[in-house]
Parts: C-alpha cells; structure tokens; sequence
C-alpha cells in the first residue's frame, strides 16, 4: 500500500504505517498535521463519519496546501493493516473499534477516555458499559514521563486526558517524596474552547463564551476518577480529588490550579526543587523558577506542560499550578510523544517544544 504522505527529507532507517482514525475532529486534526512532519511516520489511513468522502483540506483548510489535502477521507470500516492506529473517537466508539484493530496486530493510542479507568468505572462517569473490558486490563497509561518503561511495549495506550496531565505530572513527584498529604485534592481547571471538540452547542457559541466564565460537569467530570487512578499509578498512593473544570473564552490551553496540605517541612524551595529533579533532562517538562508564574499562552502549540509550586505557608496549603496546550501536550502531541517511544524514535520527534506567541 502506498502512503498518503511520505517525508522528503531524510531517510529513516525504520517506518511504521498509521492511520488516525477520527481525522475530521478538532483533535484529529492536530495529530494529522503533527504527523505530516514526521520522518518515521507513514499516514496511510485518514478515517472519518459524517466527514468520509470530503477532502481533507475541506474539513480542515489550514491543511489544504499540503500534498495529503486534496486525498479524501475514508469511512473507519475501511481501515488497513496498520503497525500503530490513533483513535480520536468519541468516548465509547473507541472501545468498540479498538479490539479489532488490536487483533489484527496493530498497536493503538487511544485518545478516547475509553481505555483510561477500570471497566466498572464507565457506567458512573461515562454513561455505558464497557464493551471490551478485558482490554482495559492491559492498556498502558500514557503518560510518557511516567510510563515510559511501559509504553515502550504497550499494544495499547490510554492517552490522557488534557485536565489530568499536568496535575499528574504537577502532583507525582511530590507524592511519592512525602512532600505533600496523600488524602483530599482539590483541583480547579480552566479550559479554551477546542477541549469540546467541533460539535456546536449553545454553551460554545460566541455569543454564550465570549467574555464568560462558567463551570461544567461539576462534579461528575470523567477526568475526576481519571486524576485519582493515574496518581495511584504512578505512585501507589490513594487519593481523592474534588475537581471543578471551567469553560473559558479562549481556544487553546488548561490550566489546572491543585490545593493539597503542604507535609511538615515542604516550603516553596522544596517543591521546587523536587519538581526540577523529577523531571531533569525530560523535553518537555518546564519547571518554572521561583516566582514565576504558569501561562497557557507560553506553551501554545508546543508539547510542554509548564509547572510551577509554592506553599502558602500560612494555611500549610501546597499550589501546583501546571499549563498545557490541550491539543497538544494534552491530546495529540503526547500520542504521538507515545508512538515514539512505542517505534523507538527520538522521543521529540516532530514534536515542538516552543510555544507561538503573542
């Protein structure tokens, strides 16, 4: 079969064949044109819905230029043999699409919340029954600087969702160094408006978002049990987490604010500095400096999750505030972060970790 996209550039010495399954979302659409500049990567497949048989230049115009923006996108049924599938599907359609894909030898990052939480959990904070919990069991959580080790040989990746990649990167480190008490979380996040994908709704139109500010979901937000599973994870450590999301006039970034009980001798230093050894040498963690201040707009389109940690010392209350671009270190940059990890590619391949400002 031949590629739909083939890099021009410099050889590569191996080559995996994928297919993004879900090309038409707003999610999809980052992966594909993160993918395009990616020397190791041949995107053989586009897979759509409603979108199947429109060009993709059509359903996404900012990638009508390239080569691939003129090829048609295809119905999902008729994906081939792949080595690695992305599925950027709505939640519940990647659990019934993944099994097949799985047997047939690919390896899949699912971009879904399908695979993220034990299969008794999706009843309660998804709404359904999981179709393919046995595989739920063996999914990797896909936070790389967690979970690198296992992902390496994963079959199948659970990406994480956009809210609980930095506040698990954030609070991680200082959990298992007893920095901070395992118990009560609270985590407030902060939201643009690309996080609820291209389906228009009335809380998304610009009369209803524009210079608002509004809670949603409040408190049965799938990513809720998502924060405290992927904690326990990587630390063994039980938490629980009240998390409030919020809606704002913007069209990329998160910001997730945590409040935890500081431990006895944790202070601003400390935090700090125990974030900055955690994550030393990893690309695409920045640990900010004392006094410096996390900024959603720093870290627009890059794949960097920005971090930063005081004590107020007066409450004996930690903040780990942490920045993300939910479209890339929270969606489509971090699959793909995984898939070369997964491939054995230099991890930051086609991956960038400066942001576009102002």
């Amino acid at each position: 079969m031949h590629a739909l996209h083939k890099y021009a550039g410099m050889a590569a010495t191996s080559r995996v064949s994928v297919g993004v399954l879900g090309a038409s979302g707003t999610t999809g659409g980052e992966l594909v044109r993160l993918l395009l500049d990616h020397p190791g990567a041949d995107l053989v497949f586009l897979g759509a819905r409603e979108s199947a048989g429109r060009s993709l230049g059509d359903v996404h115009p900012h990638l009508a230029a390239w080569p691939l923006g003129g090829v048609e996108l295809s119905p999902l049924d008729d994906a081939p043999s792949l080595d690695v599938a992305f599925l950027s599907l709505p939640h519940g359609e990647s659990a019934r699409r993944a099994p097949e894909l799985l047997d047939s030898g690919a390896r899949v990052i699912d971009l879904a919340g399908d695979f993220r939480l034990p299969p008794q959990a999706y009843p309660h904070w998804y709404g359904f029954d999981h179709p393919a919990s046995s595989w739920t069991e063996k999914a990797v959580y896909g936070l790389t600087e967690l979970f690198r080790e296992q992902i390496l040989g994963a079959q199948l990746v659970a990406n994480p969702g956009c809210f609980p990649t930095p506040v698990v990167v954030g609070l991680a480190p200082l959990l298992r160094e007893g920095l901070i008490e395992p118990g009560r979380l609270v985590v407030d996040g902060k939201t643009g408006l690309s996080g609820a994908g291209r389906t228009l709704t009335e809380a998304t139109t610009y009369t209803s978002s524009e210079e608002s500010v509004r809670p949603y979901r409040v408190p049965l937000h799938q990513h809720t049990p998502e924060i405290e599973h992927a904690l326990a994870l990587s630390t063994g450590i039980e938490v629980r987490a009240s998390f409030v999301p919020h809606l704002v006039p913007a069209v990329r970034g998160v910001l997730t604010t945590c409040y935890a009980e500081a431990a006895g001798g944790a202070t601003t230093d400390v935090l700090t500095n125990a974030l900055a050894d955690a994550y030393a040498g990893e690309p695409f963690v920045r640990v900010l400096p004392l006094g410096a201040m996390a900024d959603t707009k720093r870290v627009r389109a890059s794949n960097v999750v920005e971090l930063q940690a005081t004590v107020d010392e007066r409450t004996g209350t930690a903040i780990v505030i942490g920045a993300v671009d939910n479209l890339v270190k929270g969606a489509a940059g971090q699959a793909i972060q995984n898939l070369n990890v997964m491939a054995g590619f230099d991890e930051t391949t086609a991956l960038p970790a400066m942001g576009v400002y102002p």
